[in-house]
């Protein structure tokens, strides 16, 4: 069996890759990710991004189950408060896209992301998302310090 490399543990290929810009990942479209015309279900991209999002704060070693288990002093867990989504060409069953997420800015309580998803250089979609954690009451929490060059890689 090959060795595809490892991140924290995980196989590489499973969480992609963080990059200079922040977190690279190649999602397949199946069957079940279409209409039935074959085309990507426009709800199933949301998924991907989703996906992006989680894989770039698991590698960066900021874990879903650390929060919901109060390693910070109370539960946290993440929340998306906003987001706006561009649909510029259709993804197709089959087709290898990638997701590219990378952290725009960080302000208090709140993460703007930008993400893509792409077929090879054909741009499909583009998402702009605000995120927040929040704590166990559902009030905003800012972001610890150590995170922000956690996820802004080069900035700090």
């Amino acid at each position: 069996m090959p060795d595809h490399g490892e991140q924290n543990g995980v196989p590489a290929g499973l969480v992609g890759e963080l990059t200079s810009f922040g977190h690279r990942l190649l999602v397949r479209v199946y069957f079940a990710d279409t209409d039935f015309s074959g085309v990507v279900y426009h709800a199933r991209y949301l998924e991907f991004f989703e996906r992006g999002r989680s894989d770039f704060l698991r590698l960066a070693g900021v874990h879903h189950t650390e929060l919901a288990d109060g390693k910070h002093g109370e539960k946290l867990v993440w929340v998306v408060r906003r987001m706006e989504l561009a649909f510029h060409a259709p993804g197709h069953i089959d087709d290898i896209l990638t997701v590219d997420t990378r952290t725009a800015d960080i302000s208090g309580a709140r993460i703007f992301m930008a993400q893509t998803i792409r077929r090879g250089e054909e741009l499909l979609v583009e998402a702009k998302v605000e995120a927040a954690i929040i704590g166990e009451g559902g009030r905003p929490r800012r972001f610890p310090r150590e995170w922000h060059a956690l996820f802004m890689p080069g900035s700090s």
